[in-house]
């Protein structure tokens, strides 16, 4: 693809070159010139056929991670999450060894854990990382979701914004079926703290022990406000906000 430089943008198609606008700036790429139906039927596309078939599969396993967790996530992902996620699931597609080409997917490669050691440690937001925003252990009970972070001073532990006055934490426990495309998620209670030099044990527990099968996921928020005449406001759209997947079981 190649890039727009010039002062006026082009947004359309002109002689097989299209011109569009991505979140990369305004963009420029060839037409193809390979017919649909012959990608569809020809023998010699048979390869492209494959590929395309696991990449939908990747990306709908992606799909189903974004609106599986989307109670914890609508306000703490950036605008590259999509594409991140079905990167991600590709990679871990790849660890399926016993599908045949085209056919290789989430809910098999799940079951190894290579698979659930990718998807451990997915940050939503790369704005704002939780590896680099609370340095200050935590521990989980995988049998409960229940997620502790004991004598956390924020104003030491937290790297906060510029504005910030308290910052909440929120653990979540999903269960995943990639297999099946059922999923049961549980959020936790939210913990509000002043960012300040009070030592402060957070204790997030579940509202329940998630139903069903899959991988056991579980994630870990942090959401930054300012207080102003007694009321908190999230800082920026919660652009500052972070969340990690802790754990997969």
């Amino acid at each position: 693809m190649a890039r727009q430089n010039g002062l006026f943008k082009i947004k359309g198609t002109l002689d097989n070159v299209t011109f569009y606008k991505s979140v990369d700036g305004d963009l420029a790429r060839m037409k193809t010139s390979v017919d649909k139906d012959r990608i569809a039927n020809d023998p010699a596309f048979q390869r492209t056929r494959e590929n395309g078939a696991e990449f939908g599969s990747s990306a709908k396993a992606g799909k189903l991670t974004r609106d599986g967790l989307r109670p914890i996530a609508l306000n703490a992902t950036d605008n590259r999450v999509v594409s991140r996620m079905t990167k991600l699931m590709t990679e871990i597609k790849n660890l399926d060894t016993t599908s045949v080409r085209g056919a290789r997917n989430v809910g098999v490669a799940m079951a190894s854990a290579n698979a659930k050691s990718l998807l451990k440690g997915f940050e939503f937001n790369s704005s704002a990382l939780l590896s680099s925003t609370l340095f200050k252990p935590y521990s989980i009970v995988t049998t409960t979701g229940v997620i502790t972070i004991t004598g956390v001073i924020p104003i030491n532990d937290v790297v906060f914004p510029s504005g910030a006055t308290h910052v909440s934490f929120t653990g979540a426990y999903a269960n995943m079926n990639y297999a099946t495309n059922v999923v049961d998620f549980k959020l936790t209670n939210v913990q509000n703290v002043a960012i300040n030099g009070t030592a402060s044990t957070i204790t997030l527990t579940p509202t329940a022990v998630p139903a069903g099968t899959g991988a056991k996921v579980f994630l870990l928020k942090m959401e930054f406000f300012q207080i102003i005449n007694g009321v908190q406001y999230s800082l920026k759209n919660g652009s500052y906000n972070a969340l990690k997947i802790i754990e997969v079981l």
